[in-house]
């Protein structure tokens, strides 16, 4: 919060004099963070809804996140990365059920549950033969509910700073910051949720 707050002023005038270099600055360094697996994505989500907004913040996070993602699934996809899926790794086999039955509502269910890390769940569908269309669409679709919530928090840490006021616990009462911490809780929900649904319908 400190140092946000330090460079308030400079993170602003930097996105309002170049807007367009800034995005897309942005958006290679998420891409990269993802590509390299580094553990930042959902700081930088946070990052980009404090910078350029909630809709603006969050659809440039989805973007720099599923170009990562593609990157990481057309190396796997490779001809090496094909025979290691060929091979009888437990996860693979576990996994390979899944896909083969629905591999988009699959995919969508990992990138919308924070239920494998994302690196794993961009290298095993390219291992699995899946395609890079279905790969896309399901990467996108199922990033954006996340992606929005992060950037909602970043938004109203932002709205915070802009008044000039100090950030401290109090924020939490912030209807900027308690919206997005509601929907927080509701994601973080949604894996319970996922898992009661699953193991009803798998009782005979």
């Amino acid at each position: 919060f400190e140092t946000l707050q330090q460079n308030d002023r400079a993170l602003r005038d930097a996105v309002a004099g170049r807007p367009v270099s800034m995005a897309a600055g942005y958006t290679i360094a998420y891409a990269l963070i993802v590509a390299t697996a580094l553990p930042a994505a959902v700081l930088m989500t946070v990052a980009g809804g404090y910078l350029f907004g909630i809709w603006l913040g969050g659809s440039l996070a989805v973007t720099g996140a599923t170009i990562g993602a593609v990157g990481v699934f057309l190396v796997a996809g490779t001809s090496f990365g094909r025979r290691l899926g060929a091979g009888t790794s437990p996860l693979l086999g576990r996994m390979r059920e899944g896909f083969q039955k629905n591999a988009f509502s699959y995919l969508f269910i990992l990138r919308l549950l924070p239920l494998l890390p994302f690196l794993v769940a961009s290298v095993v569908p390219a291992l699995l033969g899946v395609s890079l269309r279905v790969f896309t669409l399901a990467t996108v679709l199922g990033m954006i509910p996340g992606s929005f919530v992060y950037a909602s928090v970043g938004n109203g840490l932002g709205a915070i700073l802009a008044r000039g006021e100090e950030p401290d616990l109090d924020i939490l009462l912030e209807p900027e910051i308690l919206g997005p911490l509601l929907g927080l809780a509701a994601l973080a929900l949604l894996p319970v949720l996922y898992r009661k649904l699953k193991g009803r319908r798998d009782v005979p």
